[in-house]
């Protein structure tokens, strides 16, 4: 099998440090990316620093991309997939990252994603109901538009 590449989400909800990390090893993940606002946790071992360190004893990068991270306003949105609230905080979370730094963040991801797999991460479980979804997304389109150059 060839070197992997690419994006994945995923969502620190429900699992401790030790096993997260081992499903990032698993996925042959080589960088984390955090996306979230504000890189802090009141689940032990998700917070910034604490992340870094545990991610590093398994070989893995850690970068926080705030740009990428949805405002606190606009979160309640995503929960409710589908409805009218959540479009609109759908709508509003694109134009957030059609700005120029979230694209700049983009296009570095994307970058870094052609050569190793990469991980898009937040706190939700489910991706339909967090903006990592919208980031994938937005990346996905990228890597695609990079490989057919």
């Amino acid at each position: 099998m060839g070197k992997a590449t690419g994006v994945i989400g995923i969502g620190y909800e429900g699992q401790d440090l030790e096993t997260f990390v081992d499903g990032l090893v698993n996925w042959n993940v080589r960088t984390l990316v955090d996306v979230r606002l504000n890189a802090i946790s009141r689940k032990r071992g998700f917070s910034k620093t604490a992340l870094r360190a545990g991610l590093a004893v398994a070989g893995i990068n850690y970068r926080h991309e705030a740009v990428l991270g949805n405002p606190k306003d606009n979160r309640q949105g995503f929960a409710e997939f589908g409805s009218a609230e959540g479009r609109e905080a759908r709508e509003r979370f694109l134009a957030r990252l059609a700005s120029d730094q979230s694209s700049a963040a983009l296009d570095s991801i994307a970058d870094l994603a052609s050569t190793s797999r990469v991980a898009i991460m937040c706190f939700e479980q489910s991706e339909r109901h967090c903006h990592r979804h919208e980031v994938l997304a937005e990346l996905r389109d990228r890597l695609e538009t990079l490989v057919n150059a």
